[in-house]
């Protein structure tokens, strides 16, 4: 399993010989100029909530690799209303597809679209897959729903927000990461505007001091697990 970092809460995976996006915002982002989304490849995009920060580049994308739309069930109906291809999915529930296993798991946030349509619940992903195991919380707050996912699932890698304002802040995921069992941590959703911006360095020793392993990637690195 390969997981790329593209800025913000923006990830490609690779992983049963297919190419997964997450929250696909991109072009929008400064930072990630250097990514050209015509460029990429999905067979899937999976999608946490509707904010328009994270949802930015899937009708141009979808439309040009006719990927299939993993997400809530309102957020799903969103884009087949728009003749897209989509897979709708609630919390708790999981579905095999041909890359791994996905389930759809509670985030505390909220979600709407920038045309203001209704988003429904935002959620966060636990995908197995090449006998790997990962969780994106998407955009939450710390919550005890977390201490569930290890209850069914043994991560290897937990993604976690940790710029604070909008989400989690560093010292609240190092407890999510307490609560998921998982101390391989990469952190994401930070540095993109002014209300999130954090000290890498002291991110990185706070997590360290803990026994654990914060990665923050530069905007096109990646990770193989």
């Amino acid at each position: 399993m390969k997981i790329t970092f593209y800025g913000h809460a923006s990830l490609g995976i690779e992983v049963g010989g297919k190419q997964l996006l997450v929250d696909p915002f991109i072009s929008g982002n400064p930072a990630a100029s250097k990514i050209d989304i015509a460029t990429l490849q999905a067979d899937y995009i999976l999608l946490t909530h509707a904010h328009g920060d994270h949802i930015l580049d899937v009708e141009a994308i979808a439309k040009r690799t006719n990927a299939i739309i993993i997400s809530n069930a309102e957020i799903s109906g969103y884009y087949a209303n728009k003749n897209l291809k989509t897979h709708p999915m609630n919390h708790g529930g999981s579905w095999q597809f041909d890359f791994g296993k996905v389930k759809y798991v509670n985030a505390i946030h909220s979600s709407s679209f920038p045309d203001g349509s209704y988003g429904g619940n935002p959620g966060g992903f636990v995908i197995e897959g090449e006998h790997k195991n990962i969780y994106i919380a998407g955009d939450t707050a710390l919550t005890m729903d977390m201490k569930l996912i290890p209850m069914r699932t043994k991560l290897d890698l937990a993604i976690l927000p940790i710029g604070n304002n909008f989400t989690m802040d560093v010292e609240d995921a190092i407890i999510a990461s307490d609560f998921v069992e998982c101390d391989k941590v990469l952190g994401y959703h930070y540095d993109t505007f002014g209300y999130i911006e954090i000290n890498h360095e002291a991110a990185i020793k706070k997590f360290f001091d803990k026994g654990k392993d914060l990665m923050l990637l530069e905007i096109g690195a990646s990770i193989e697990l």
